[in-house]
């Protein structure tokens, strides 16, 4: 089961992030979240720890660059097949290593993946 990783993950229903969670989950898609409160979106628990996933096929960013860089190893360490920078987290620092590191990375909007059967 290819697994997305939400990071940035937001209880506010008026979040992108709580969004994104709401429709991979409703496109039948497994989904883990880390944000900075613990909660939890449409049955998916948001960890407030960096968790050592298993067979993470996405992650999903929502964090503003800054906040990314506390991120960098943690998820180059997951090892997966592709990052997406949603609008506003573009980040061509975090790019270039994601490419050093055989990481594909994608600056898409989530949701309009979703939308388009592009995800």
């Amino acid at each position: 089961m290819k697994v997305t990783l939400v990071i940035g993950a937001s209880l506010k229903e008026e979040r992108y992030s709580n969004r994104a969670i709401k429709k991979l989950k409703a496109n039948n898609l497994e989904v883990v979240a880390i944000g900075l409160r613990e909660g939890e979106v449409v049955g998916v628990s948001i960890d407030t720890e960096k968790v050592s996933y298993k067979n993470i096929d996405t992650v999903t960013l929502y964090l503003n660059p800054k906040r990314q860089e506390e991120y960098y190893n943690y998820i180059i360490s997951l090892a997966p097949k592709r990052v997406i920078f949603n609008p506003g987290t573009e980040n061509m620092e975090f790019v270039k290593l994601l490419q050093e590191n055989n990481i594909a990375s994608e600056i898409a909007c989530t949701l309009v993946l979703l939308a388009t059967n592009q995800y």
